[in-house]
C-alpha cells in the first residue's frame, strides 16, 4: 500500500477503508488493487460525499472494476451481506471496499462469510 492510501487487509482478497474520494482512485490502482466495492448509499454524508457514479467513472478510469453494494448506517440485512460476498467473489483480486470508516464493508463481509 501506499503512505496515501491507509487500509485493513483482511485477507489476500479483500482489503476495506474508509470513505474514496475519486482522486484517490489512481492510487488504488496504483497500490495494486484491481477492483472496489462502494457500500455508501448516495448522500449519506451529505452533498460533499462524492456519488457513486463519480466513484465508478474514476474507478474505470484508473483501469479497476467496480461494483455499488449500498448499505444504510442503521444496519444491513443478510441479503446484503450475501450481494457483498458475491462482489468479492466475482470480482477481479485484490478488491478494496469502503464505506464512511470501513466498518460496514467490515461487517458485512464477515456476516457475508459466516452465511455463504
Amino acid at each position: 500500500m501506499t503512505d496515501s492510501l491507509r487500509c485493513e487487509r483482511i485477507d489476500d482478497d479483500l482489503a476495506i477503508t474508509g470513505q474514496l474520494v475519486p482522486q484517490a482512485l489512481a492510487a488504488v490502482a496504483a497500490a495494486g488493487f484491481r477492483a472496489v466495492i462502494n457500500n455508501r448509499p448516495d448522500h449519506e454524508g451529505g452533498a460533499a460525499q462524492p456519488t457513486s457514479d463519480e466513484i465508478e467513472q474514476a474507478a474505470r478510469a484508473a483501469g479497476l472494476d467496480y461494483r455499488w453494494v449500498p448499505v444504510p448506517p442503521s444496519g444491513h440485512t443478510l441479503q446484503q451481506a450475501q450481494a457483498m460476498a458475491r462482489a468479492v467473489a466475482e470480482l477481479p483480486k485484490p478488491v478494496l471496499a469502503f464505506c464512511r470508516t470501513g466498518r460496514r464493508s467490515a461487517a458485512l463481509h464477515r456476516l457475508g462469510q459466516d452465511r455463504s
